[in-house]
């Protein structure tokens, strides 16, 4: 079992910031969590180490790629094991619709964000890729018409 690393008010200011831009130099970050940019870099260093940091991201217009259609796809499975659940995990991870997926406790067991080109290949998708497994039991979709991307972190973390 790993320990949780211990994160102190910079550390947090570091980890909202570069959530919200990613793309900031270390100068730019050092300043606005007052630091030195030597002492901001080694901190940066220390939480992706550490395994807090786990990547950087680029958000993309899908609709520049194609993508016209985002779902909601919640899926009940037939049984709750271990093995069905790390099976239709695996599978979710090796699908390349699959934009985020949640295995959750109540009346569905996953729901996963899908993105594709068109109401076809919404249809594709899920009578291939979910109706079709045996160990499904239900599935319900849903279309997006928007939606807004939220950080992980809140702000008021920064001020605690």
């Amino acid at each position: 079992m790993s320990t949780k690393p211990t994160l102190d008010r910079i550390d947090v200011a570091i980890l909202v910031a570069l959530q919200k831009n990613a793309r900031l130099s270390n100068k730019e970050l050092a300043g606005r969590v007052n630091l030195a940019p030597s002492s901001c870099l080694e901190r940066v260093r220390r939480l992706r180490e550490a395994g807090v940091l786990l990547g950087f991201h680029a958000d993309v217009d899908p609709a520049t790629l194609g993508i016209e259609i985002q779902a909601l796809v919640a899926v009940r499975l037939q049984r709750h094991s271990r093995d069905l659940v790390d099976a239709f995990q695996a599978h979710l991870t090796a699908l390349p619709e699959a934009v985020a997926f949640f295995h959750l406790a109540g009346e569905n067991d996953f729901l996963i964000h899908v993105a594709v080109r068109d109401t076809e290949h919404l249809r594709i998708v899920i009578l291939d890729a979910f109706t079709a497994r045996p160990e499904v039991a239900h599935v319900e979709t849903s279309l997006i018409f928007g939606h807004k991307n939220f950080h992980v972190l809140p702000e008021y973390l920064e001020l605690g």
